[in-house]
């Protein structure tokens, strides 16, 4: 199952304690479902748990029968739940203030009426139209409807509550999402997914010490080829000079630190001024190195 499903699961089992948030609840899966108005009034979704849900709060806030949830396949199985009587859609959409005249879709904000109330309704929206990646792989969540006007006053409210919702149109479908984790993570946690927000938050902490890990690996290798890069480019200074005879006239102090490279090739300049008689420091190594190769070069 992805992560996805794992959120909506964890959501879906939540039944809020005061009624005014359980209507509000029913009314976001209600208003951001596949279809809310005087026509048709459905749900199509991929988790069973989601469809009953949808049918329960319905049931239960509305005083009417309870849709009949259906299986159907496509692509798997698949999820419909519908009010078929054209009298119960009628006291669906007026349980919330709808009437089956309405032309467009829109966020009745009286159905807000306190403060949880809006993360009910959040909770919602996202059981029926929402989504969010795997942590794993990336960071992104995001509700995505048919109606733009529905999907702005979406973002008004989520934008209210300090979440930074931006809006994109994808292939005729209008969706707001979130990007940064932290923001997905207060989000979840807000619309009650409090276990899916801490396994993001614990992936996230495991992903950047896995990062902070590589980096210290590949500073480490990039270091040691230079090293391997420097001592080879000497080496090959010190055979020169030998095979022109020239290393010998050269002061006592470079012909030892000579010899000392060349028996020692995997030594760092540090441990180089460590075995040299008298130790040198690093800077003492590398400016005595300097002058053979300088001295090679003269060749």
């Amino acid at each position: 199952m992805s992560f996805s499903a794992d959120v909506k699961m964890e959501l879906a089992a939540i039944r809020p304690n005061k009624g005014c948030c359980l209507a509000a609840q029913c009314y976001g899966m209600l208003e951001f479902a596949h279809a809310y108005n005087g026509e048709e009034i459905s749900l199509q979704t991929e988790l069973k748990v989601v469809a009953d849900t949808y049918s329960e709060l319905i049931a239960t806030c509305c005083s009417v029968p309870a849709p009949e949830v259906q299986s159907r396949p496509r692509r798997g199985e698949f999820y419909i739940a519908e009010v078929e009587e054209r009298w119960a859609r009628r006291r669906v959409l007026e349980r919330f203030g709808h009437t089956d005249r309405d032309m467009s879709v829109r966020l009745n904000r009286a159905n807000l009426d306190c403060d949880s109330c809006v993360a009910a309704v959040l909770r919602g929206a996202f059981l029926v139209c929402g989504a969010v990646s795997n942590p794993e792989t990336g960071y992104h969540l995001e509700f995505s409807m048919p109606h733009y006007h529905l999907s702005r006053d979406l973002m008004t409210l989520l934008r209210e509550m300090d979440f930074s919702a931006k809006y994109i149109c994808r292939r005729g479908t209008h969706v707001i999402y979130l990007k940064e984790s932290e923001q997905i993570a207060d989000c979840l946690t807000l619309m009650g997914a409090q276990s899916a927000s801490l396994e993001m938050l614990g992936i996230k902490v495991l992903k950047s010490i896995r990062n902070d890990v590589n980096r210290a690996a590949n500073c480490e290798t990039a270091n040691i080829d230079k090293t391997v890069a420097a001592a080879t480019a000497q080496i090959q200074a010190v055979r020169r000079l030998e095979e022109a005879g020239a290393l010998k006239s050269l002061p006592e102090s470079l012909q030892k630190l000579a010899h000392l490279r060349v028996q020692n090739p995997d030594m760092s300049l540090r441990e180089l001024g460590e075995n040299s008689d008298p130790p040198l420091s690093r800077s003492g190594v590398n400016h005595r190195l300097q002058r053979i190769m300088e001295a090679a070069n003269h060749l």
